[in-house]
């Protein structure tokens, strides 16, 4: 099997890319996360990746570049259902790719995270299978989460404390948020 792998950020991709070594499948790797904001996180995110890749032979496609307007636009006056934004974006972006690559399958290295929502992700990844025609190769690599956290830290990987979008960077390091009345308020007024 070929195999299309997205890979959100360097820690992320330890346990599934040790997983994956145990099958037959011929891993590729791909870069895509338009929505990490700012422009530094995303260039460090992606050296991580690389200088990972490289480490493990992993042969990464060109990244898909930063810009991160197209995705700000979709989220806006939309935030509450911005993770559905960010990772139908993502594993679009992905399966097109595997598509003209004439890859059999495609996966993400989201469903390695116990911070994001894993259900979502596998509705919309087989959404998109169908919508693409390009398989959606599902692995539930949560049980490896602390595996790859002890790696990344003994690899001295570079290791973002944030999810990577606007909002997320804002809701890591934003003292005394509003409370979600006030919040809602807020939003009703723009």
């Amino acid at each position: 099997m070929k195999l299309l792998l997205h890979i959100c950020c360097g820690p992320c991709s330890i346990y599934p890319l040790e997983d994956l070594a145990k099958t037959d499948a011929e891993v590729h790797g791909f870069f895509d996360n338009p929505n990490i904001h700012p422009y530094t996180e995303w260039a460090k995110r992606l050296e991580a990746v690389k200088e990972h890749a490289a480490d493990k032979e992993l042969k990464l496609l060109p990244e898909g570049g930063y810009d991160i307007v197209p995705w700000l636009r979709n989220v806006s006056f939309r935030e509450s259902e911005r993770c559905r934004f960010c990772y139908l974006t993502r594993l679009e972006s992905t399966a097109q790719r595997a598509k003209r690559g004439r890859y059999d399958a495609f996966s993400t290295t989201l469903l390695y995270s116990r911070f994001q929502n894993h259900e979502l992700i596998v509705e919309l990844a087989r959404e998109v299978a169908t919508t693409t025609g390009v398989d959606f190769y599902y692995r539930d690599w949560r049980e490896g989460w602390k595996r790859g956290v002890e790696e990344s830290k003994r690899i001295g990987m570079y290791r973002q404390s944030y999810c990577g979008c606007i909002y997320s960077e804002q809701d890591r390091y934003r003292p005394n948020p509003p409370s979600p009345k006030m919040a809602q308020k807020t939003v009703s007024k723009s």
